[in-house]
């Protein structure tokens, strides 16, 4: 069959949301978490954390027999693609998007993560070393599986086999905007013609001893261990660095009319992505927030919307001083005096920054602020920080309209991304 693409861009639709994160598994309890104001960071329990800095994490109550999943797909499949199959069913269900009897090779797939199988990698390979006393490892002692560990693109095939999806299937790796990006790279596919329906989003199951290891290196995370509910502090003065945490978010996207013909109802449409790199350091940030600027810009002229559209602002809101003054640098430069109005908030306050799984977090919690019409807050912001001067929704969420929600990433590297969600209704149809 001919693959007939459209003379122009087509709109992008969000028609189903599927989450795993800490504080509660599925859209409903992640929504009601990020919306109240509580948090779920806690003490390590993975492993004893005490011989490090930082010994504390937002973790997944993740029970992967109690979610679905067979013991032959527990065998199968690291932690984060575990988080990356339950999202992907729950986010079809949500959708009743039935793959059988579509077009398979109009159906593609695209996640993003940071670190891939970490965490699965680690525990065999303290087993095949006996906990790093044999330099020469077994791998007879491996799982069976342990291949697949290696190659992030398994987590990709893995949610191709749940949703029936022939066409293109892709990791996107970019560090802590992969999240984001993999949406952003699912959206152009669907926008350009090659795909019809997207499975996307992302995934990482970092808490393990060499990530805490690598970010106590550089006094990246927190070591606020006697208060770990209140030790993510974004925009806050009495903060000092970010609480590590994990899980999945994978959303189902659309063509407009395609969801318009099976009677879907949308969460939000994507209206605009851009993304940037500051070519400066691998973890520095430049303090006139240039590159992230730029990004937000681009973004918004693709939606063909200005600032002062904008209705909410989901924070990359990290909890580190470096980034807060970033973030608020390349808000004020890119929506000038609007970024002074508009409300702004960080979920990494209460579920933690899981490296590139928090980019779909957010842009699920964006899709659900547009439909439900609330911002979630800032938690543990008691203190503004007086160099970070914008409305950051401390404590409480607020109820009002979100026409148009804008959701940023940074990452190391340098990577600066930028997201515009709108109501559904927003835009007419080209």
């Amino acid at each position: 069959m001919a693959d007939a693409r459209p003379a122009g861009p087509r709109r992008v639709m969000i028609t189903g949301i599927g989450v795993v994160a800490p504080g509660g598994n599925g859209t409903e309890p992640f929504w009601d978490l990020i919306t109240s104001g509580r948090t779920a960071t806690g003490r390590i329990t993975f492993f004893d954390p005490s011989a490090y800095r930082s010994q504390i994490a937002a973790q997944c109550a993740f029970d992967p027999l109690a979610e679905g999943l067979t013991p032959r797909e527990i065998r199968r499949m690291d932690r984060a693609t575990q988080f990356a199959v339950v999202s992907a069913r729950e986010a079809l269900r949500d959708s009743g998007l039935e793959p059988a009897g579509r077009a398979p090779e109009r159906i593609g797939v695209a996640l993003g993560t940071a670190v891939g199988a970490t965490s699965g990698l680690e525990e065999e390979y303290a087993v095949l070393s006996d906990s790093g006393r044999e330099w020469l490892v077994d791998s007879s002692y491996g799982v069976p599986h342990l291949y697949d560990y290696f190659v992030p693109s398994g987590i990709a095939a893995e949610v191709a086999r749940v949703a029936g999806a022939e066409g293109p299937a892709t990791v996107v790796s970019a560090g802590c905007t992969s999240g984001i990006d993999s949406v952003g790279y699912a959206r152009e596919l669907i926008a350009e013609g090659t795909a019809d329906v997207m499975i996307t989003g992302a995934t990482d199951a970092p808490v393990s001893p060499i990530t805490m290891a690598c970010f106590d290196a550089i006094k990246a995370t927190s070591p606020r261990n006697d208060d770990a509910a209140h030790a993510a502090r974004p925009f806050d003065r009495t903060r000092n660095g970010f609480v590590l945490g994990e899980g999945a978010a994978v959303l189902v996207l659309e063509e407009y009319e395609h969801a318009r013909r099976r009677g879907a109802r949308p969460y939000a449409e994507i209206a605009g992505f851009a993304s940037r790199c500051n070519a400066f350091h691998m973890t520095g940030l430049r303090p006139d927030g240039l590159e992230m600027a730029a990004a937000i810009e681009a973004a918004l002229d693709l939606a063909q919307l200005n600032a002062e559209d904008i209705a909410y602002v989901n924070a990359h809101g990290s909890g580190t001083k470096q980034n807060d003054l970033h973030e608020t640098a390349a808000f004020k430069r890119s929506l000038r005096d609007h970024a002074y109005r508009v409300p702004v908030s960080s979920i990494k306050s209460m579920i933690g920054h899981s490296l590139g799984a928090i980019g779909s977090l957010e842009i699920a919690a964006c899709a659900l602020a547009v439909d439900r019409g609330v911002v979630p807050p800032t938690a543990n912001l008691h203190h503004p920080d007086p160099e970070c001067d914008l409305d950051y929704v401390p404590l409480v969420a607020r109820e009002q309209p979100v026409g148009t929600a804008l959701t940023v990433g940074s990452g190391f590297g340098g990577f600066q991304s930028a997201m515009v969600l709108t109501a559904p209704g927003r835009r007419t149809a080209a």
